[in-house]
């Protein structure tokens, strides 16, 4: 069995701080995810529509193996310009990859569209989000909020307002796995028109409400929902970062990332569409000093989908209400 850490954040695993920044005006925001040391990563995407950056350097046959920071960020391409100012930040305290006598933070990251959900995006010739990255990069600690925050503060899914997931699990061998995840999909995260979860079977304790799984299940729990028929019906895309304290190589970092995609589908339905940019970052600190053998690797694997799929529906479960917005929050449904 599993069990949460100690705050059900992925800042349980040793050696990650996040830090959010949002501006309720605009109805965005981004997140980042600094290491303390630098860390082993990779990433999968399986959505059709991604927005990126830096993100060839993570490929396993590729130099550069280990990052500084991950950013996650409203604003679809726009927000992209959140990862410089994350560099920023980091530069500023002497952080990044050596090269000579200058020091390049390595910050890739990944946007999701929030352009269409209410908030005021008449920002001027620039976008606001390389000082929202070196905003959140300056707040990053051990705690942080989930809901309406940060990457998560415009987000929407199918019929909901979307949000900033967190989910730690500690596995019987004492390895810690987190999520972190930006939940803004096409489809849906309750099944049917019910208020039960689809990630309810992985839920530990009463973390996102203590619902279970609807009895008998309701007779829409198959149909496809989707913004489809809605005015944001292209605003979509879920984008996560899953993170152990294990020693991975590059390539079994980009396994792991594969595995989490599982939790999006999981917690999600349907995921990975043509119109998400559905992605996950893998990260591993190291900090255990350990290496996996092959099961618990599987055991890892596994539990970063279940850990996923719980972080997706804290982030929905947190939402709280602003004025203008397209969809209602979770805790107002009855």
């Amino acid at each position: 069995m599993l069990k949460a850490g100690p705050c059900n954040l992925i800042t349980d695993v040793d050696g990650l701080k996040v830090g959010n920044a949002s501006d309720s005006k605009l109805k965005s925001g981004c997140t980042v995810l600094l290491c303390e040391k630098p860390a082993t990563a990779a990433v999968k995407v399986l959505g059709g529509a991604p927005g990126t950056r830096e993100t060839d350097l993570l490929e396993p046959h590729n130099t550069v193996e280990q990052v500084n920071a991950l950013v996650l960020s409203g604003g679809s391409a726009f927000g992209l310009d959140a990862g410089s100012g994350v560099q920023a930040a980091l530069r500023e305290k002497g952080i990044g990859f050596e090269v000579g006598t200058q020091r390049v933070p390595i910050v890739p990251g990944a946007v999701l569209f929030d352009l269409l959900n209410g908030g005021d995006k008449d920002w001027g010739r620039y976008p606001p989000y390389r000082e929202l990255g070196h905003d959140a990069t300056q707040s990053a600690s051990n705690d942080f909020m989930l809901g309406t925050v940060g990457a998560g503060a415009g987000a929407t899914v199918k019929g909901l307002k979307g949000g900033l997931g967190s989910a730690s699990s500690i596995l019987e061998s004492g390895v810690t796995i987190g999520a972190l995840v930006a939940v803004n999909a096409l489809g849906m995260v309750t099944i049917g028109k019910s208020r039960h979860f689809w990630a309810a079977p992985f839920e530990i304790g009463n973390e996102f409400g203590g619902l279970g799984l609807p009895h008998p299940f309701p007779a829409d729990a198959a149909e496809i929902g989707t913004k489809f028929s809605d005015a944001t019906r292209d605003a979509n895309t879920t984008i996560g970062v899953i993170a152990t304290d294990l020693v991975l190589t590059t390539a079994q970092a980009k396994r792991l990332a594969i595995a989490a995609h599982d939790g999006y589908a999981r917690a999600v339905w349907p995921a990975h569409t043509p119109f998400d940019g559905d992605l996950v970052f893998a990260l591993a600190t190291g900090t255990s000093g350990r290496t996996p053998e092959v099961a618990e690797f599987i055991d890892l694997c596994a539990a970063a989908a279940s850990t996923m799929a719980r972080a997706i529906a804290r982030g929905v479960h947190a939402a709280t209400p602003a004025d203008n917005d397209p969809f209602p929050v979770w805790r107002s449904l009855r």
